[in-house]
């Protein structure tokens, strides 16, 4: 029984082959680090601005092909990748920038297609229809970095933007025909499941294409390793990522139902290092209570 919107599916359906994404670094800031908006980033990001697995260095086609050499003895030969600008904000320069950085990326040989990770706040109609101009070659994703639609959490975990600049930043992109992935933490301090099912709902009543289901992790040298917050139980995060995918538009792509800090870096919660195990237990879990997405969307 097919119980979510899988992402490989969806993928190998759109490319006719596997997919991978090969995850890289385009040199951004971000204006919640450098006091345009706010300094230190979120509270629960990392040094590398969560992109703790992306290469490094100054050329993103040397980037790539590093990232590609670095699985290409684990992957079948006709297999595709996806360009990912994964750490910090990737749209936080001018537009002449952006137009070089991803062109060089999407000109790559063996790229079939680019994603971008972003915040609201660094999208406007400039930058949307640069995007659409790329998309036309080759496809191009934004991912949304939300988290919560919560404006007093987001308060307290430093978001810096308010819900309306997600709103306007998802009309611009699918304005001009690019697919939104959003980003969602389960687990953030102080947040019931009522808050939790109401950001659901919130990213559900958005025209957006995917969701990133994240389980908040505690990492080494961010603030809030300096809190007393105390991390989902395994069992609790099951149940509230179950909830979360009944409630959510049936039709959404679901990009990840967890992740997997840099163990180096992991402080907690510890059961969530062994992701796969993770996984597989919550696919047990869906079937033991039959879960199956959009179930409650209303």
């Amino acid at each position: 029984m097919k119980r979510f919107n899988a992402l490989n599916d969806y993928l190998k359906t759109r490319f006719g082959k596997k997919m991978y994404k090969l995850a890289v670094d385009g040199g951004f800031s971000c204006p919640n680090r450098d006091g345009t908006k706010g300094i230190g980033g979120c509270i629960f990001c990392s040094v590398s601005g969560s992109g703790d697995f992306a290469e490094r260095g100054k050329d993103i086609k040397v980037q790539l092909e590093n990232a590609r050499k670095r699985i290409e003895n684990k992957l079948p030969p006709d297999c595709g990748f996806i360009a990912y600008l994964q750490s910090f904000t990737n749209t936080y320069a001018p537009v002449e920038i952006l137009r070089s950085l991803f062109e060089s990326a999407l000109d790559t040989e063996g790229i079939d297609a680019l994603s971008i990770a972003t915040r609201p706040d660094c999208i406007n109609a400039e930058k949307a229809a640069l995007l659409a101009e790329l998309n036309a070659k080759k496809p191009v994703f934004v991912e949304l970095g939300l988290q919560t639609s919560n404006e007093e959490t987001a308060h307290y975990i430093n978001r810096c933007y308010p819900n309306a600049d997600f709103t306007k930043a998802v009309r611009l992109l699918r304005e001009n025909g690019i697919e939104v992935i959003v980003h969602m933490i389960i687990g953030l301090p102080g947040e019931t499941e009522k808050d939790v099912l109401s950001t659901v709902k919130f990213i559900s009543a958005h025209d957006v294409q995917g969701v990133k289901l994240q389980l908040l992790h505690v990492l080494k040298n961010t603030r809030l390793a300096e809190t007393d917050y105390t991390p989902l139980e395994k069992d609790e995060y099951y149940e509230l990522l179950g909830k979360c995918l009944e409630h959510l538009r049936p039709d959404i792509i679901i990009h990840r139902l967890t992740g997997d800090g840099d163990k180096r870096q992991l402080i907690a919660p510890l059961w969530s290092a062994d992701k796969h195990r993770v996984l597989n237990g919550f696919m047990r879990y869906m079937d033991e209570h039959d879960i199956v997405q959009g179930r409650k969307y209303r």
